[in-house]
C-alpha cells in the first residue's frame, strides 16, 4: 500500500502527486493539516528517517515559533511539536508499505517504485 502525506495546496505535494499519476502509481493521499496526524505515526516516521529529517525547519511555522521552543526541540518532543504544527513535516513523506521517504526527488521515486 503507499500513502502519501502532506499538505494538499503545497507546491512539492502537487509534484509529487503528479509524478505518481505519470507513472500509474496508485495511492492514498492524507492531507494532515486536514485530516490530522497522531504521534505514533510521527514517532515511525522519526524512527525510520531521523527526527531533523522529518522536522521541516526552513518553512515559515518554525521561523515564527518562539527561539527558546525551537532551541529545545530535540528527539524526544518533536513528535508532540509536530502534531501541534503539521505544517512543519518536511513534505511529502511517502509511504511504501511501511518504508518512509521524506521529501521529493523524481530520481528518488523512480529508483523506489522500478
Amino acid at each position: 500500500m503507499v500513502t502519501l502525506y502532506g499538505i494538499k495546496n503545497c507546491d512539492t505535494i502537487k509534484k509529487a502527486r503528479n509524478w505518481l499519476a505519470d507513472n500509474g502509481i496508485e495511492y492514498r493521499f492524507h492531507d494532515f493539516r486536514a485530516d490530522g496526524i497522531d504521534p505514533a505515526t510521527i514517532e515511525q516516521w522519526i524512527a525510520e528517517a531521523g527526527w531533523e529529517t522529518v522536522l521541516n525547519r526552513r518553512g515559515t511555522t518554525w521561523r515564527k515559533l518562539e527561539p527558546s521552543i525551537q532551541e529545545a526541540t530535540n528527539k524526544d518532543n518533536v513528535a508532540a511539536l509536530l502534531v501541534e504544527h503539521p505544517a512543519m513535516i518536511k513534505r511529502p513523506v511517502l509511504d511504501v508499505d511501511g518504508h518512509i521517504t521524506v521529501g521529493f526527488k523524481a530520481d528518488h521515486y523512480q529508483t523506489i517504485f522500478n
